[in-house]
């Protein structure tokens, strides 16, 4: 039903691709991340689709997705029905119309009867992204369809897939969660922007998620899944300050794939130390008993305020660029000696910051 591979669901379904919402009234949201790089034109296309408070009349309840198309261009469109939207608990399918002739509950619909019946909405599983959205004052429109094929979740290609927060992120004392759901893959359909039509083959993918009933006070970010030379390099890297029980903590994490190899730094098996910027710069290195990172992310460019949920509702608190410098470095340790293994570069790197007091930069202690 929605068009999985038989040997996805064994291979590279990672932990938490199923929709967490536990039926309750408690502060919930529930949001997802899909991206396309097309590297012949330097460009990307970033899908977010966010559900908040899904039980439906409470001041936040509501759905929405945004896109970051060309030159950081941006275009959102809300849907307050959230009787309209469904996903699976088991698997990473999702949806949420907004105008449509059918008179039935929102479910999974074949691609070509979804653009027939959903004039507005979108629907996204592991291996297909699909949606139209337009923007009512101006008329700007975006309008999407792209099978994926996943090449690695989030671990060692051909093992059980890990979650990316740990353990820990299986229980509600930690949140929000954040998973990883394709760290890298390869996309081939079209993307109308506004009557431009981009149609691309094998291009990179992306996709990851978030939840919970908490929200992050502050965070950063860095990915990139397209580097000169080295199609088989994708890089994840983030932080944030968010609670844990009845405090915050402020934790990151550098996650790299490499020639079918997982690279993991993470607070419970490596020292990961960063300075980030207000805006511009994102310096992060990261190390652990046999290996050690360096990343160093820049822009010139201003970037673009995007919208996120937060206790407030949906509300434009972080700032993202798609393209964005990433120059990488990783090492082999062998005792006092290190030996490079990796070394990439790439201009077509996400980087976000989000959050409040970005007055200053910061910097792990």
């Amino acid at each position: 039903m929605f068009n999985i591979p038989k040997n996805f669901l064994n291979s590279t379904q990672t932990p938490h691709s199923g929709y967490h919402w536990d039926g309750t009234s408690r502060r919930f949201f529930e949001g997802w991340y899909y991206r396309v790089t097309l590297p012949k034109i330097g460009q990307t296309f970033a899908f977010m689709y966010s559900i908040e408070d899904p039980i439906a009349g409470k001041p936040h309840s509501g759905g929405a997705a945004q896109v970051l198309g060309p030159d950081d261009e941006y275009l959102c469109r809300t849907f307050p029905d959230v009787s309209k939207f469904w996903a699976n608990r088991d698997v990473l399918a999702l949806g949420h119309w907004g105008k449509t002739n059918l008179k039935v509950s929102p479910l999974y619909l074949l691609p070509r009867e979804f653009a027939h019946h959903v004039p507005e909405g979108y629907q996204a599983t592991a291996t297909l992204n699909q949606g139209i959205i337009t923007d009512p004052a101006t008329g700007n429109y975006c309008r999407w369809e792209y099978e994926i094929h996943p090449v690695y979740g989030w671990g060692n290609q051909q093992s059980i897939q890990q979650s990316t927060a740990g353990w820990i992120s299986f229980l509600q004392i930690f949140e929000p969660g954040w998973q990883i759901l394709m760290a890298h893959g390869s996309a081939s359909g079209w993307i109308d922007w506004n009557g431009k039509i981009y149609e691309f083959t094998n291009v990179p993918a992306y996709s990851e998620k978030n939840w919970g009933g908490a929200f992050p006070q502050k965070w950063f970010w860095i990915n990139c899944n397209f580097f000169d030379g080295e199609p088989d390099l994708a890089i994840t890297a983030g932080g944030g300050k968010r609670g844990v029980l009845w405090w915050m903590e402020s934790v990151a994490m550098i996650g790299i794939h490499y020639q079918s190899k997982f690279y993991e730094f993470v607070p419970w098996n490596s020292q990961v130390k960063w300075d980030i910027q207000p805006w511009g710069r994102w310096q992060m290195q990261a190390r652990n008993s046999n290996y050690e990172v360096e990343l160093t992310g820049t822009t010139d460019l201003p970037g673009t305020p995007l919208r996120a949920p937060t206790s407030n509702g949906l509300t434009f608190c972080c700032r993202d660029t798609m393209q964005g410098k990433l120059d990488l470095e990783l090492r082999q340790l062998s005792g006092r000696e290190s030996k490079i293994i990796l070394k990439a570069h790439s201009n077509l790197c996400g980087l976000e910051i989000g959050g409040g007091n970005w007055e200053n930069s910061w910097h792990s202690d």
